[in-house]
């Protein structure tokens, strides 16, 4: 069964190909199908299935498509996804224009769960250190991430003076969802000598 699932990956690499690059992992007992780590698509047990949407779902409802369906500890679960079946696969055009309605909707979704998502929730990011990003205007996860971590120590330092390096280095951590100590040596030291050279610079 895995080789009729690296098949069928490989041929919705290749017919998918507008959407971009494919990416794919395992997940759920089969794999995940992702642009630019976006979900939109599943392959399990040589079958493609794609994420539910408003366009999608239309569709296969209306065709009373198979969902996905999961096992999990002897309890199935039915998962959102839609299995495509061969009249799918033999009009491309149509894949894609579904795949792609599958793709910005998970896009959409990710986006808005990011906007919600708190900044204590990050690693590395105590309540006082949201609160304290919040006074300088960075008050959701969005905003850190386009400020980055050097700007945002900044401005986190314009109303504490004494914040050191290691809150340079847990920001650039939980802007990339890693604890700080995971942090690449090559970043975390790069980031400590800029962090240094800022503070030298502050104190003439």
């Amino acid at each position: 069964m895995k080789n009729k699932s690296y098949a069928r990956i490989h041929q919705s690499k290749e017919y998918l190909s507008p959407l971009g690059e494919i990416g794919c992992r395992s997940l759920f007992g089969g794999y995940s199908l992702t642009v630019e780590n976006v979900v939109f698509a599943m392959v399990s047990e040589g079958e493609l299935y794609l994420r539910a949407c408003e366009q999608t779902e239309v569709y296969f409802v209306k065709r009373a498509s198979q969902p996905l369906l999961y096992n999990k500890r002897g309890r199935t679960i039915e998962l959102n996804y839609y299995r495509v079946d061969e009249g799918l696969w033999s009009d491309r055009e149509k894949l894609v224009q579904l795949s792609m309605d599958a793709l910005f909707s998970a896009r959409r979704e990710k986006s808005r769960q990011r906007a919600q998502q708190r900044l204590k929730d990050l690693p590395n990011l105590t309540h006082s250190l949201e609160m304290m990003l919040w006074e300088v205007g960075i008050a959701d996860v969005r905003t850190l991430h386009a400020y980055g971590a050097k700007r945002s120590w900044i401005k986190l330092r314009g109303v504490k003076k004494g914040l050191g390096v290691q809150v340079l280095l847990a920001l650039a951590g939980a802007i990339c969802g890693i604890h700080e100590a995971a942090l690449p040596a090559a970043t975390r030291q790069e980031l400590v000598e800029w962090g240094h050279h800022y503070e030298q610079r502050q104190r003439r």
